[in-house]
């Protein structure tokens, strides 16, 4: 049940992530100025720690959503859905392990 929301709650702020990214892409026609503003507020320590999240959700629905297909689609997925909701997890673990050291060095100034 737990993948069941994680995969519905990370849909969610991803469609609102892109709705916001779309909105404050078409600000460049509006206003330049007020575009710019908008993007030097994304270069802070606190949206960098977003983009993880970002980029977290965007890991998790996109491998649970490939076992949710594999689960209605293939005659054998019910039987071996727990075990590839395992394999999910350590796909996570390992994505996420290889792309946050990097990341977080450079929200944190670390890595260049």
């Amino acid at each position: 049940m737990w993948s069941w929301v994680a995969h519905r709650v990370t849909g969610v702020l991803i469609f609102f992530f892109l709705l916001v990214h779309v909105l404050d892409t078409a600000l460049v026609r509006v206003s330049p100025e007020a575009y710019n503003a908008v993007i030097g507020t994304y270069q802070t320590p606190i949206m960098g720690l977003g983009e993880a999240g970002l980029v977290a959700a965007i890991v998790f629905h996109a491998f649970n959503g490939l076992r949710i297909a594999l689960v209605d689609f293939w005659s054998k997925g019910p039987r071996y859905h727990r075990a590839m909701l395992w394999i999910v997890v350590g796909l996570f673990v390992v994505t996420m392990a290889g792309f946050l050291p990097r990341h977080l060095g450079n929200v944190f100034g670390g890595g260049h």
